[in-house]
């Protein structure tokens, strides 16, 4: 054999050693088992809302602002997210007068609380596109150069093995060129299954609490948009009993010139004009403060100096019986449909949890060329199934198992417990309604008893037969029955819509229990 033959079989033992060895590593890594395959979808304890804000509207039974008899009156609270917004006149442009169907669509578009959910709703998708993503295959492309010099005795070839040809100690370097591409495919996993059906009932959890969140956005936008429209009615009657005030006070005055009343009859007049301009003082400052508060609500700028629309009259609740409000909050409420998805979710995330002792199947197949140089390169592939069964993992199967468990405990109790409270949120509503309608009548009565007191008064002061402290007491009377009045047509708004958010869909049915002009 010729030297040049010699060594010519040197590099190609060389070269065959090093491709197989490549190789031997590339397959190697192709048919690798997974580790452990995905584990199950972590759940929260509680399945509620984790919104940051909440909206009350209760109609409680304290002294009336102006006497000291119990009337149903509405507190509205709104807190947290609820009370901030992103500024809307960017987008939609703001006339000067924010109507009540307009602040409702503003503020569905604006308020913070909006914002929230849909941030909610929008990292759930991802986390459910994770999820997906363990059911999908992978496929990758990898190209590699690899340059290598050889200790031929380090691998176990050493001494003659051929005869003839004495193989040298070192060999190299050698050039390996490799382009692949690779896949992978779980074939059956059911953890990864569930963890999937468990991501994607917590979206629809997620984004059914969207619709309560507009819920309750209607409700504490309609409620503070009332209460400012009540405000402003107690500021024009105000004026409106300043302007009678003054009036008694003048005529007062003038009589004492001629002589006719004493100066404490002038006294008890210009006290009276001084309440009523105290009074106004006040309420003109609570009123712009209410404007300022309803504004942050929809996103407009955060002034008093815009105007509201038309006052909503009494008009009396659409006709719905308690069995047929209870029947719509049942199906209709939002929340409840949510507590019921989150229920799903914990059902699913536990059977994830307990498929963590069930095999698995996958497949991992890689196709490319390989070669010394680009020239010489060939196609090899490698396909490779796996099965892998579970023995024993040091307990994390049964900690998932314990976990997912409460939280389904937990997430039945939810639901349990809302369901309770939607049938007593329709309940409450249904009395409170009930009371502020009688409440309108009886105010409205009293209103009209008033004026005609006042009425008869004044003449009887015009006529000499009395002083001046019979009037005042009249136009105290009145300014409190129209307060009253007020007051208690907020209040039967209120608890409309109250109703309107017990029974669900408040956003779509908002028009037909609280109608504008």
């Amino acid at each position: 054999m010729s030297s040049s033959q010699i060594i010519r079989a040197r590099h190609l033992c060389a070269t065959l050693i090093l491709t197989l060895g490549l190789a031997r590593a590339s397959v190697a890594q192709v048919s690798a088992p997974p580790s452990s395959g995905p584990p199950p979808t972590p759940l929260p304890l509680s399945g509620r809302s984790q919104s940051s804000g909440t909206v009350v509207a209760t109609e409680t039974p304290v002294p009336g602002p102006t006497t000291g008899v119990n009337t149903l009156n509405p507190v509205v609270e709104v807190q947290g997210s609820f009370r901030g917004s992103t500024r809307s006149t960017g987008r939609r442009p703001f006339s000067g007068t924010l109507s009540f169907r307009e602040a409702i669509e503003r503020a569905l578009e604006f308020n913070l609380g909006a914002t929230d959910a849909s941030a909610l709703v929008r990292q759930s998708r991802g986390l459910r596109a994770s999820a997906r993503s363990e059911l999908l295959p992978r496929i990758l492309a990898d190209a590699s150069i690899t340059s290598e010099r050889l200790n031929l005795a380090a691998i176990g070839v050493q001494g003659t093995a051929i005869p003839g040809v004495t193989f040298p100690t070192v060999v190299g370097p050698f050039s390996l060129y490799d382009l692949r591409t690779r896949l992978s495919q779980s074939v059956l996993d059911l953890t990864a299954w569930r963890n999937y059906r468990a991501a994607d009932a917590v979206l629809r959890a997620h984004e059914l609490s969207i619709e309560d969140t507009r819920d309750l956005i209607v409700l504490a936008v309609g409620a503070t948009y009332l209460q400012t429209l009540a405000v402003g009615a107690r500021v024009d009657s105000a004026r409106a009993q300043l302007e009678t005030a003054n009036a008694l006070y003048q005529q007062t005055a003038q009589r004492r010139a001629v002589g006719l009343v004493a100066q404490l009859d002038v006294d008890r007049s210009e006290v009276q004009a001084l309440s009523q301009q105290q009074r106004l003082l006040t309420l003109e400052a609570e009123y712009a403060k209410q404007k300022i508060n309803l504004a942050r609500l929809v996103g407009v700028p955060p002034v008093d100096t815009y105007n509201l629309g038309d006052r909503v009259p009494f008009a009396a609740a659409p006709p719905l019986t308690l069995d047929d409000a209870l029947r719509q909050a049942r199906d209709d409420r939002a929340d409840l449909k949510s507590a019921a998805a989150q229920v799903e979710a914990a059902q699913r995330a536990l059977g994830a949890a307990r498929a963590q002792r069930l095999p698995t199947v996958s497949l991992n197949a890689d196709v490319g060329t390989l070669g010394n140089t680009p020239a010489n390169s060939q196609v090899t592939y490698a396909v490779v199934g796996a099965v892998r069964v579970p023995i024993w993992l040091g307990g994390r199967t049964g900690a998932f198992i314990l976990q997912a468990e409460a939280a389904l405990d937990q997430r039945r109790a939810e639901l349990e417990d809302l369901t309770l409270q939607v049938e007593a949120d329709v309940r409450k509503a249904f009395l409170d309604l009930q009371a502020t309608t009688m409440q309108v009548g009886v105010a409205g009565r009293n209103r009209q008893v008033a004026s005609e007191a006042l009425t008869l008064t004044r003449q009887r002061f015009d006529e000499g037969v009395s002083d001046n402290v019979e009037v005042i007491q009249a136009q105290e009377a009145l300014a409190n029955a129209e307060f009253d009045y007020i007051n208690s047509i907020f209040s039967h708004n209120v608890a409309k819509l109250g109703l309107a958010r017990a029974i669900g869909q408040t956003a779509q049915r908002v028009s037909d229990f609280v109608p504008t002009p």
